[in-house]
């Protein structure tokens, strides 16, 4: 009799925070989150628990009845206030600081010149290959620092370490080979000239007068460096703040910001992708090394893909074609034997959560929060122009 008037009682209790399902991570992390979360005066925890029959008394307000809509929206107002200010920090690097910076080396007789009205860069090229590795670095580094004090998180729940299925590693590693070889199919086939230097396109430089040194060391800075710091600032301190509210919810916000910030149409929408993969891949294998992995395999097919390219003999598509062959099958295997494993468990590693502001409602308020609706409104502006000019 006292077990079946708990189980009412419990009926009638809400709280957010044991609703979370904390099944795909371990023990350590899910009570280092469920701590963070009940933290009081934390305004980035959704936390909010009430029992429905009763209600709290306020004088001169009467009876007040809070709800776990109205909380959610407050905490997703005060994350994506923060997660703007990151972004435009992160753009303000990339498109004003960056050219302030090449100015002041020139200025000291450095030889690095820029056009505050071009994006070209000219100057030596060690003196450039120098300046785009701290100008990236600092752009993605001191956001991440922004939001991993801001948001105050433990560094085991911010940055996942666990690797808890390492089946999910082979499984997020074949997906991405299958998506980056079928992403590269319209550029491969299509009419127009591919640029030789494709990997290197978001440089506004002529790569091709680089010294071999200076080709290695971008090469490794790039597919290394930064393929970790900016897993750690998407699947990182973005992420850990914003799966509190549902994985699902957090895989489409860190993916579609990550296509965003590349400010170009023609690789946003397999950004998102590859980012997509890069989140399930952590979330299921439990670290955040997999989302590692899945942007390094992404940054090296690209880079094969390229060199393949540049042979200018009339072998060179029969190459290619074998490459991208040779890769999607291996993909492929991974990703049949991945779900077969994952079929025998029936699980697939996805904490939801149960809100009563459904998914098209919590995406639309976060996206029009100020100032991250005028970042996104930027990186669309920033595309457009790029596509005309």
């Amino acid at each position: 009799m006292n077990n079946e008037i708990t189980n009412v009682n419990n009926e009638n209790i809400v709280n957010v925070i044991d609703e979370f399902d904390y099944s795909t991570q371990n023990e350590s992390y899910n009570e280092k989150f469920r701590r963070w979360r009940r933290k009081k005066e934390n305004p980035f925890a959704f936390n909010f628990a009430e029992n429905k029959k009763e209600s709290v008394y306020i004088d001169g307000r009467g009876f007040i009845e809070s709800s776990a809509v109205s909380t959610e929206k407050k905490v997703l107002a005060n994350i994506f206030y923060f997660i703007g200010l990151a972004l435009l920090m992160y753009i303000a690097f990339d498109d004003v600081i960056s050219k302030i910076v090449i100015s002041l080396f020139s200025f000291f007789g450095i030889d690095i010149h820029n056009n505050y009205f071009s994006s070209i860069i000219y100057g030596g090229s060690r003196e450039i290959v120098t300046v785009f590795i701290i100008v990236t670095f600092i752009k993605v580094f001191i956001p991440l620092m922004f939001l991993h004090f801001k948001f105050g998180l433990p560094l085991k729940v911010e940055f996942m370490g666990n690797m808890n299925n390492p089946m999910a590693l082979i499984g997020a590693i074949s997906m991405a080979l299958v998506l980056c070889t079928i992403s590269s199919l319209p550029n491969v086939y299509s009419s127009e000239t591919k640029e030789i230097y494709e990997f290197f396109k978001n440089i506004e430089t002529d790569i091709s007068v680089w010294g071999q040194t200076e080709f290695l060391v971008y090469t490794i800075f790039d597919i290394i460096v930064m393929s970790v710091l900016s897993e750690m600032f998407f699947r990182g301190a973005m992420f850990a703040v914003l799966r509190q509210f549902g994985d699902p919810f957090a895989i489409i916000i860190t993916s579609i910001i990550a296509g965003l910030l590349t400010q170009n149409f023609n690789t946003m929408l397999t950004v998102i992708l590859i980012s997509f993969v890069a989140s399930y891949g952590m979330i299921a294998s439990g670290s955040v090394f997999t989302s590692v992995c899945v942007v390094i395999i992404y940054k090296i097919y690209n880079l094969a893909l390229t060199i393949i390219e540049v042979d200018p003999s009339e072998k060179m598509p029969f190459t290619r074609n074998i490459f991208m062959i040779f890769i999607f099958i291996i993909g492929g295997a991974g990703l049949i034997a991945y779900w077969i494993y994952t079929a025998k468990k029936k699980k697939w590693g996805i904490a939801r959560y149960k809100s009563e502001l459904h998914y098209s409602r919590r995406f639309i308020f976060s996206v029009k929060t100020f100032p991250f609706s005028a970042v996104t409104a930027l990186c669309v502006v920033c595309a457009l122009v790029k596509a005309v000019f």
